[in-house]
C-alpha cells in the first residue's frame, strides 16, 4: 500500500486499510503510518544512536544497503529501528527508505514459480541473503535478488510483518 492511500484511511479505519484485525494497529505520532513497521537501509552506512539526537552516542553502525529494519517508535526527523536480532537504536529518518526488503533467515530456501511447495522451483537463496518484497500473502512473500525471484515461505525470511498481506 503507498503511503498516500494508507493516510487517506482514517485511524480507526487502519488496521482494515493493512488488512489486520481491528485495533491492531498503532499510528506513529509523527508520520501517522503503522507502529511497528518495516523499512530498509538506505545507503551503504547507517548509524543507530541511544537516543534521537546527533550528539547521542552510536550504538550500532548498519552496513549492508537494503538491510531491513522494524521501526518501533517516532520523534520529530527520528526513528526507533531494530534488526532481526533486535539491535539497532534511533536513526535519522533520511537514513531508511520505505523500499521494502527482507533477510533470508534459514540456511538455503527454495523459492517457487507460485506460492505453492508443489510448484516449480525458480532459484535458491543462501542464508542472510537481502531480497526485494514484492508480496506477501497469508504464508508466502513473493521476492527477487541479483534478477531471480519467486515465492518462498514467509517463516524463511525476516522483514514482514507475520499477518500482514499486499500485493
Amino acid at each position: 500500500m503507498k503511503r498516500r492511500d494508507f493516510l487517506a484511511c482514517s485511524a480507526g479505519a487502519a488496521a482494515a486499510c493493512l488488512g489486520l484485525p481491528a485495533g491492531a494497529v498503532e499510528l506513529g505520532p509523527v508520520t501517522h503510518l503503522p507502529i511497528p513497521r518495516f523499512v530498509s537501509l538506505r545507503g551503504h552506512k547507517g548509524y543507530a544512536r541511544r537516543g534521537p539526537s546527533l550528539t547521542q552516542r552510536i550504538d550500532w553502525v548498519f552496513t549492508r544497503e537494503g538491510m531491513p529494519l522494524r521501526i518501533t517508535g517516532e520523534f520529530d526527523h527520528w526513528r526507533r529501528v531494530e534488526d532481526k536480532d533486535g539491535l539497532g537504536g534511533w536513526m535519522h529518518y533520511t537514513l531508511i527508505s520505505g523500499v521494502r526488503t527482507v533477510i533470508v533467515t534459514k540456511p538455503m530456501v527454495i523459492l517457487r514459480a507460485l506460492p505453492d511447495n508443489k510448484a516449480p522451483i525458480t532459484a535458491k537463496a543462501e542464508q542472510n541473503v537481502i531480497a526485494r518484497l514484492h508480496a506477501a500473502r497469508h504464508d508466502w512473500c513473493r521476492i527477487s535478488a541479483d534478477g531471480d525471484g519467486g515465492w518462498v515461505e514467509k517463516t524463511a525470511v525476516w522483514g514482514v510483518g507475520k499477518t500482514e498481506t499486499f500485493g
